[in-house]
């Protein structure tokens, strides 16, 4: 029982906090991070390589979002002269909500010297929308 004159208080506090759908831009839902070359067995090459030496042009992809995603992971490979000597892709690579995942394309330079892969995360091959920017890593071969 109450006495006369105490009242009893309640306070209701309700918080609510919104997560937006697409807070991302389109070049924001995923990463490429450390890129580089490694061998078969992922062990890290350098950037000096040989001529017909296969390596793996590799780099870490983050699912920055709170959803799946499909990818597709590109790599074209340019001589000093900016002319595509090789190109390469891999599809249908899925990524869990914030889920890092090393992806690699394979590489044999056919001649000496320095050359520049340039690395991209799309959609897909059909729809290539870009879903981060692309990164470079520069290679020189003797």
């Amino acid at each position: 029982m109450i006495g006369k004159g105490v009242g009893l208080l309640a306070i209701l506090v309700i918080t609510v906090s919104f997560t937006p759908a697409f807070a991302l831009t389109e070049l924001e839902k995923t990463s490429i991070n450390n890129p580089k070359l490694v061998n078969a067995f992922g062990t890290p090459l350098g950037t000096s390589i040989n001529v017909d030496q296969q390596v793996q042009i590799s780099a870490d992809i983050m699912n920055n979002q709170e959803t799946s995603q499909k990818i597709a992971y590109l790599v074209q490979v340019k001589d000093e002269g900016g002319f595509v000597v090789s190109v390469g892709w891999v599809v249908g690579v899925e990524l869990n909500p914030h889920q890092e995942f090393t992806q690699s394309i394979s590489w044999i330079p056919k001649e000496v010297g320095k050359f520049t892969a340039e690395i991209f995360v799309w959609e897909g091959l059909k729809n290539h929308n870009a879903l981060s920017e692309y990164s470079k890593l520069q290679i020189s071969v003797s």
